[in-house]
């Protein structure tokens, strides 16, 4: 180790490198590659949305601005939930943040630091306990169960896992990578939990859209708490209006830690450029609704293609997501996820994220990103059978 990195702390010193992005940079300039590595699809950002953001720009909304998030995107947010969770979230509760990754950050920021335990689910997406532990907390990970129907998490053994050092509890549903969804009466018993313990949940519920099974949306904490709950709620423009390099997310807190977040903003960011937050005021609009309406039923088919393809090859362990916009599959006889991912690359032209990128439980699995269009997901999955089929034993 050089005598710089021993200077620097040791969180920074040992952030983990993204192994989804080792691998992305591998690949990203190969010719051809069908790219199905990264939770982002095909289309760009619509109009609509630009459109907006080019008249606040070019009208001069280029100075500081609200902390918080304008008062008009805040406003927008709060109807947003009316309108797709029939939920009262009072806009002094949201604080729009600089991607839903920041706000993930100011909510680990907010609940743990050294001393805290934060207990996951994994496999999860590697940017959270990362997040967790840049803040000085522990990590203490539940692994799911896979089986025939898919992955379960026991969540009596998530309560098990806490302890008089457990600040905080994640919750991503649904679950980037695995496609699992919390039901209802987990999330019962876990608020309750957590009431009694006085444990934070951070609830990560950015593709509460994609859902496959009849339902307009996945169950959400806001279906069961009250706003004074220990909740803070992540969430993101990225996936469901195609803003992914926009970088501007959300966070929903209990009533009073408004002037917090606004302080952790400040000597952050010190805010989301206004432009920008105009252009996230369109997303929300109806037009926005019909947008993402359009993205779940892309995905639904990417997902019917993938179950059809992958589903019927012998060599393929993979059960149906209920949600995400993400297959999680095994291939038997490569446990490496990581070195399954290069020779994909390399040898199939396809792009995927190794399954050890998402922590316990994911070393031997592929994520497959299918919010994209038909015709790359066919083509990139008929890639994949015909790579396992020349494969020794296929």
């Amino acid at each position: 180790m050089t005598a710089i990195l021993e200077a620097i702390r040791p969180e920074a010193r040992n952030a983990p490198e993204s192994r989804i992005v080792d691998v992305f940079n591998r690949g990203r300039d190969k010719a051809g590659l069908v790219p199905l590595w990264v939770g982002e699809g095909d289309l760009p950002t619509p109009s609509f949305i630009s459109d907006a953001t080019t008249r606040a720009l070019t009208g001069g909304e280029t100075f500081y601005t609200y902390q918080r998030g304008v008062p008009e995107l805040r406003q927008a947010l709060s109807d947003y939930y009316r309108r797709h969770f029939d939920a009262a979230v009072d806009p002094e509760r949201i604080i729009v943040c600089g991607s839903g990754m920041q706000s993930i950050h100011m909510a680990m920021r907010i609940t743990s630091g050294p001393g805290n335990t934060v207990v996951l689910h994994a496999p999860c997406w590697p940017n959270t306990p990362a997040s967790a532990e840049l803040n000085g907390a522990a990590l203490r990970f539940v692994t799911m169960d896979y089986g025939p129907a898919g992955w379960t998490l026991d969540v009596g053994a998530l309560m098990d896992a806490c302890d008089d050092t457990t600040s905080a509890i994640f919750i991503n549903t649904p679950s980037n990578p695995t496609g699992w969804v919390m039901p209802l009466d987990d999330m019962r018993a876990l608020l309750d939990f957590a009431r009694r313990r006085g444990i934070w949940i951070v609830a990560d519920e950015i593709y509460a859209r994609y859902v496959y099974d009849g339902q307009t949306r996945a169950p959400s904490f806001l279906d069961i708490a009250e706003p004074d709950d220990r909740i803070l709620f992540c969430n993101s423009f990225s996936k469901n209006w195609a803003m992914t390099g926009w970088r501007v997310g959300w966070l929903v807190t209990p009533p009073g830690l408004g002037q917090v977040c606004e302080n952790l903003v400040q000597y952050n960011t010190s805010g989301v450029p206004a432009f920008l937050q105009r252009g996230c005021v369109a997303a929300l609009s109806s037009e926005g609704d019909a947008f993402v309406a359009d993205q779940i039923e892309r995905a639904r088919t990417g997902r019917t293609i993938v179950m059809e393809a992958l589903g019927g090859s012998n060599r393929v362990d993979i059960a149906a997501p209920v949600g995400s916009f993400y297959a999680f599959f095994a291939v038997h006889g490569f446990d490496d996820s990581h070195a399954l991912a290069i020779r994909l690359i390399d040898e199939a032209n396809v792009g995927l994220a190794p399954g050890n990128a998402f922590g316990p439980g994911g070393e031997r699995f592929m994520r497959l990103c299918f919010c994209r269009s038909a015709d790359d997901v066919r083509t990139g999955v008929a890639r994949i059978v015909d790579w396992i089929g020349a494969q020794k034993g296929g």
